[in-house]
Formats: C-alpha cells, structure tokens, sequence
C-alpha cells in the first residue's frame, strides 16, 4: 500500500516544480522519499504566504492575514521538529525527514525566518542584503537536502548554500516582471537603474553574473555526494543555470512567456551533468572567497 504522506509528496512535486521532479528521478528511493517530503513541506510554506497554489495562480489578497498564517506555520513547523505526530501530511512529512536525518531545527526555522522578511516587505539595499534573503528562504533549503544525502560536514554545507543561492538569484530574475506585477522588489537598490523592461534586465544580469559565482562554487560540494545524488544535483544545478542564460540571451523580451527548458534540453542538460559530476570529483574545493557565509547558529 502506498503510504499517503509520501504520494501526498509525490503528488506535490510532480506539480510543483517540473526541474527538482526530473531531477529527483534519480536519487536512489530512500534519498528520493526523504527529499519529495522535504520538498512538500517547503512547498506548502511558500504557497501558505504567497497565497499561491503550487507556486501559481497568486491571490490578489495575498497580503491579507498573512502574519497571522505565518505565525500558524511557526506553531505547526514546531509541533512537527518536537517530534508530534502530525494530522496534516504536510508537516507529518516535516516530521519524518528532520527525525530520520537528524536535521537540525534551526535549518527549517530558518525558511520560516526567510518568509517573515517576505511578510514583512523587506527592502534590499545591497547585494548582500539579497544574499541575506537567498540564504533563508534557498539556501537554508540546500542544506536540509545535503543532509538528506548524508552531509555533515560544514564546508560541504556551505557548498549546498552556495546551490541554493544561486538558484534563487536565477528565480528572482526570472520572476523580476511577475515580482513587478505583484508589487514585490528584489532587485537590490545598487543594482536597480529603471524599472522599464530594459533597465530590469540589465539589472537582472547582474544577478545572473552573481549566481553564476555561486553554482561555480557548488560545483566542489558535488564532487562528495554519492554518486546518484551527485548526479541528480548537478542535472538541478545544469537544469537552473540554463534557465538563466535563456534571460540572459533572450533579452527583455524572454519575459513574455515564462522561462523553461523542454523535456529534450533537460534530456541533454542531464547528459551534461554526468561531465560534472565526474569533473567535480578531482577539481578539489577552491576557498569561498568574498562569497556569503551563512549562518552556523
């Protein structure tokens, strides 16, 4: 019998996020299950504040009682790292994974950190004010999946961060024109000269350019992994980048329709990736220079 919080999980993914789905394919089935039910969980928290359905679809009153659902989530997401068993699938998942992985309670805390500063309508000065967001609401995620894959070592962490920044950098400049439209502004203020189309997109290289630093630096925490999920976060990170450079090459007018890659490019993307993988297990780990250091408490 399937069990019903994993296919709830399943279900969600499938919906949810088409890249991480083709990409979680390759775990091996107990990396797999524990990631779809960490995924399931993350899901839900942004779609519970976005006042989105599976990421789309966002309500024009999203705004509305949002602290109030934030704090809900607080309470549930803290029932749930107790160790409660949960009635709802959503945070009964939260349940299994932080207990079967040992996954700190600082680690998911810290998405909900990440949300709060969406709440609170944050503005981002700097660059590194952005990174201070990435981090909670992606980066923070990197490392509860790296420890799904078994990772304990801080330096290899910080790598996963680093995965997690970048694919965030690149969702924020894919989604700079629905941001726009949702009265929402990421781009930070010493990177933002106009809000015309052709003044957002050389803004949003600059975050590209940044990302790019990021999903080089992930490259050494792949090379550690075993190989299955080495290859399946190297297809994710492939699958991301690519993403980036259809905006990048695309211009202005790659924001007319939303910005994916087909089932054949991500076919060769995870081609690609194996390249990587084998690359990454002898290009050793270059220092993190001028990179963001994410929290270790």
């Amino acid at each position: 019998m399937t069990d019903a919080v994993v296919a709830m999980g399943e279900d969600t993914i499938a919906k949810g996020s088409k890249s991480f789905a083709a990409a979680a394919r390759i775990f091996d089935a107990r990396t797999r299950e524990d990631c779809v039910l960490l995924y399931a969980w993350c899901r839900h928290c942004d779609d519970v504040i976005d006042g989105q359905d599976l990421g789309h679809a966002q309500r024009t009153d999203f705004r509305d009682g949002q602290r109030q659902r934030l704090e809900t989530l607080r309470a549930q997401t803290a029932s749930a790292l107790r160790g409660e068993t949960q009635d709802d699938p959503v945070f009964e998942s939260l349940r299994r994974v932080s207990a079967r992985n040992a996954i700190p309670d600082r680690d998911p805390q810290a998405l909900l950190t990440g949300m709060a500063m969406d709440v609170d309508q944050r503005h981002y000065a700097t660059m590194d004010d952005l990174l201070d967001y990435c981090y909670y609401v992606a980066g923070c995620v990197g490392v509860m999946m790296a420890r799904v894959m078994g990772v304990t070592d801080p330096a290899v962490l910080d790598r996963a961060s680093d995965l997690g920044l970048g694919f965030q950098l690149t969702n924020i400049a894919r989604d700079v024109v629905e941001d726009q439209a949702a009265g929402r502004v990421y781009l930070p203020d010493e990177v933002l000269t106009g809000t015309d189309r052709a003044a957002l997109h050389r803004s949003a290289l600059h975050l590209l350019d940044e990302a790019d630093r990021y999903y080089d630096s992930a490259l050494a925490g792949i090379g550690v992994l075993p190989f299955r999920s080495a290859l399946a976060i190297a297809a994710a990170r492939r699958v991301y980048r690519a993403i980036g450079q259809k905006l990048r090459h695309g211009g202005p007018e790659a924001w007319d329709n939303r910005i994916s890659t087909s089932k054949p490019e991500k076919a060769a993307l995870f081609v690609a990736a194996i390249w990587d993988v084998a690359r990454s297990r002898f290009i050793g780990a270059k220092p993190r220079e001028g990179l963001y250091q994410r929290p270790s408490s």
